[in-house]
């Protein structure tokens, strides 16, 4: 644990095959398609966008383009439809994407005496649910305006991209008494330098091509995250009594043997 009489510590964790293997946000468009939010055709373009998303990563430029697309897209959207339709699907679709390694490192983390912090260019009201379902301590997210109406207008309060995340992540430090040099941050992506000079224990998880050679530079750690587990399972499995663990294993390994991008949104705040 860290010592009482030092400053707190903090883990900062990217959303985004970070600790969830896809993006956050286009996950959720067959949802917010079914739920009359969005037309055929931008599910394909979101399906589309996230499979360039997971194979290439997504650059300055990309991230750009697809925060332009998304504040159009979500204009005139009814903020607690959007909130109701996240949390009605909100296990079946994040529930199965989430990293086993990242649980762990939240769990330690905690363990550890230190908070855990998602941050995610991604809207709140998706990041937020996802935050607590992951059993951390605070959320740093995109805010999208909401009008008068309570529908979105298409602009942004504030985006969490870039190097708004790094001040965001000092402002809050600032506030709650962390010490930045002894704190941890992971992400995947290059766009996301800046958080990770502003703590003193920086990681690459998973990361795109620009930040492996960043970690390699800065002689930085890189961790590789790969198998997505569902929550419910891995916690019925961890809290089930060693025999029943050990049968789960039995049985799975004869089965075994039997059968052979993107984010959001529009200007910066």
């Amino acid at each position: 644990m860290d010592n009482d009489d030092r400053p707190a510590t903090a883990a900062f964790f990217d959303l985004d095959k970070t600790i969830i293997a896809k993006s956050s946000t286009l996950a959720f468009s067959k949802s917010f398609y079914q739920g009359g939010l969005i037309n055929r055709r931008a599910v394909l373009r979101s399906a589309y966008a996230q499979f360039v998303y997971l194979v290439g990563g997504a650059d300055h430029d990309q991230m750009e383009r697809m925060r332009e697309y998304l504040s159009g897209l979500v204009t005139g959207w009814d903020v607690q439809v959007v909130k109701d339709i996240v949390a009605e699907t909100l296990h079946t679709i994040v529930d199965p994407i989430v990293y086993d390694e990242a649980v762990t490192l939240i769990e330690e983390h905690h363990l550890a005496g230190r908070e855990v912090v998602v941050v995610s260019s991604s809207g709140a009201e998706v990041v937020e649910p996802i935050g607590d379902m992951l059993g951390a301590d605070r959320v740093i997210a995109t805010r999208m305006v909401v009008g008068d109406d309570g529908k979105y207008t298409g602009e942004i309060d504030y985006y969490a991209y870039g190097d708004n995340k790094a001040e965001a992540i000092r402002e809050l430090a600032k506030d709650k008494g962390y010490d930045l040099s002894r704190s941890y941050a992971y992400t995947d992506s290059a766009t996301d330098l800046p958080m990770l000079e502003a703590v003193g224990h920086p990681y690459a998880v998973n990361p795109d091509r620009a930040l492996r050679r960043a970690a390699a530079d800065n002689g930085w750690p890189v961790l590789v995250f790969s198998k997505p587990v569902a929550l419910r399972q891995r916690a019925s499995i961890r809290d089930a009594p060693k025999p029943a663990i050990a049968a789960a294993a039995i049985s799975a390994g004869a089965a075994a043997a039997g059968l052979a991008w993107y984010a959001v949104r529009r200007r910066r705040s």
